[in-house]
């Protein structure tokens, strides 16, 4: 199959795009690298910075786009898969529509549905938009994207795209809440792709019997992730045991240099209103990690894993991080257990390969 993978999030494409060749078939990823974390791709398309930024790029969008057509399969990373204002991504999209045979988008990440299903606050018992029956709606941070997705152009595309299209992946539990109820026919959930060949397992630290706490701040979504919560606890954990660990926090860094300070921890601090473990946490566990964060009955039942169960499980207050933190320090949970879960739940449910032939078995199907 010749398969074009459009857009970026936390390396999915690139790393899906490994598995499909790995498996003989014929891949273009093109992409802007997901920003500063600049991953890798086959046909760079970055907004240029600047005052005359956007016509730059739009410009570079339609020069490229001979480059996007006679493919078997189109996939979107998210309705919005260019860096251009909605109501005009969509002649990009029935271009791509038009020139090529099937078209499927990824529900990978923020989007209407996930704003939507987060402030009904009856399908999750938390998330991004609600703790309960309290929503979040009136916190800050998550106005602006109440405005684009519930009220705005965003919104309205992302609805005429889930219509549209072949077929919808989600890549996480949360995201097949979100779209089964719509689009059961063409929803189908798999797992974020992790190749394993590329992992450089977690180094040991013999010079430091301690634990090392890995975090990663994003400072424009520290709030919106719970990362801002559960460095405050990770603090109070130091405070309390200031010889038996560490921190390791970085903010804002490429990939590369994000997974090499993650190579020399033992645990890594995930998003804190999530059910299940994002592509980072799945990284760090590739290598060896315990991953604290989103490990909720429902994460285990979808993947039918009734065995490991690698994840230490946080509830989104500071209090109960703190104290499921403090298990690994007082050795209530046993980490090197849990680190060699973890090594072997990824190799179980997000090896690469396995992972891409669910995709091509997915897109082969008819409507």
């Amino acid at each position: 199959m010749r398969v074009l993978l459009l857009g970026e999030y936390s390396n999915v494409h690139w790393t899906l795009s490994e598995g499909l060749r790995a498996l003989g078939h014929d891949v273009c990823v093109i992409s802007d690298g997901d920003g500063w974390k600049n991953y890798k791709r086959d046909i760079d398309l970055t907004r240029p910075a600047g005052k005359f930024g956007a016509l730059k790029y739009l410009l570079e969008v339609m020069r490229k786009l001979p480059l996007m057509k006679g493919f078997d399969v189109v996939q979107i990373i998210n309705p919005m898969f260019l860096e251009l204002k909605a109501e005009r991504i969509y002649p990009f999209y029935k271009y791509l529509r038009k020139h090529n045979k099937k078209i499927f988008m990824g529900a990978f990440g923020m989007d209407y549905y996930w704003v939507k299903t987060g402030l009904d606050c009856t399908t999750f018992r938390y998330s991004d938009f609600n703790i309960g029956k309290q929503s979040r709606a009136n916190e800050e941070h998550n106005k602006p994207f109440i405005k684009d997705w519930i009220e705005g152009e965003k919104g309205k595309l992302n609805r005429y795209i889930a219509n549209d299209c072949d077929g919808i992946i989600t890549g996480l539990y949360e995201y097949d809440c979100c779209y089964r109820p719509y689009f059961k026919q063409k929803t189908r959930f798999i797992p974020f792709p992790i190749n394993e060949q590329n992992i450089t397992p977690k180094t040991p630290h013999p010079d430091y019997s301690g634990i090392r706490f890995f975090i990663g701040i994003q400072k424009n979504r520290n709030i919106y992730k719970g990362t801002d919560i559960m460095l405050r606890a990770l603090k109070r954990l130091k405070e309390k045991y200031p010889d038996k660990m560490e921190i390791v926090k970085v903010e804002s860094v490429p990939y590369d240099t994000y997974q090499n300070l993650m190579n020399s921890s033992d645990v890594i601090l995930d998003q804190l209103y999530s059910y299940t473990p994002s592509m980072n946490p799945l990284l760090a566990m590739a290598k060896g990690l315990v991953a604290v964060g989103g490990g909720e009955p429902e994460n285990y039942e979808i993947l039918g894993e009734n065995e490991l169960r690698p994840i230490i499980n946080v509830q989104p207050n500071e209090d109960d991080v703190f104290k499921q933190m403090e298990k690994l320090i007082t050795k209530e949970y046993d980490i090197i257990r849990m680190s060699l879960e973890s090594i072997e739940y990824i190799r179980r449910h997000h090896n690469h390969i396995k992972i891409a032939e669910k995709y091509v078995e997915f897109w082969k199907q008819d409507k």
